[in-house]
């Protein structure tokens, strides 16, 4: 990710509805949301305010659309939110990785599959 974009992901995310979104979308994982759920899930935001802020995330490339019959069905753009995170940690440690080490672990934690989940 080059430092355009990242500024442009970054504006995107600068505004509270639009920050909230992101995080309920990589909640929501793969398969999405519809954009009414998601508007109901932003304190029952009308449809207009969640296609502006919808429309400003996609364009940021922090999030996709899909067709499902009359819906639209939106995702985090989860390469994009690890390229932003990336760009962000490329140069953390300059020869020091204790210097990344609390992010990393913060990082992987969140990730961690609980044991006995049937998830490998």
């Amino acid at each position: 990710m080059n430092e355009g974009k990242a500024l442009e992901a970054f504006a995107a995310l600068s505004q509270e509805t639009r920050l909230r979104i992101v995080r309920l979308l990589v909640a929501a994982g793969p398969g999405g949301m519809s954009a009414g759920a998601i508007g109901e899930a932003m304190d029952g935001a009308s449809s207009s305010r969640m296609s502006f802020h919808l429309s400003h995330l996609e364009q940021a490339g922090l999030v996709i659309s899909r067709r499902d019959g009359r819906s639209i069905i939106y995702s985090a753009a989860l390469p994009s939110l690890a390229a932003l995170i990336e760009f962000l940690m490329r140069d953390c440690c300059q020869g020091h990785p204790e210097v990344c080490n609390p992010a990393v672990a913060a990082l992987s934690s969140c990730c961690e599959v609980p044991k006995g989940s049937g998830c490998a």
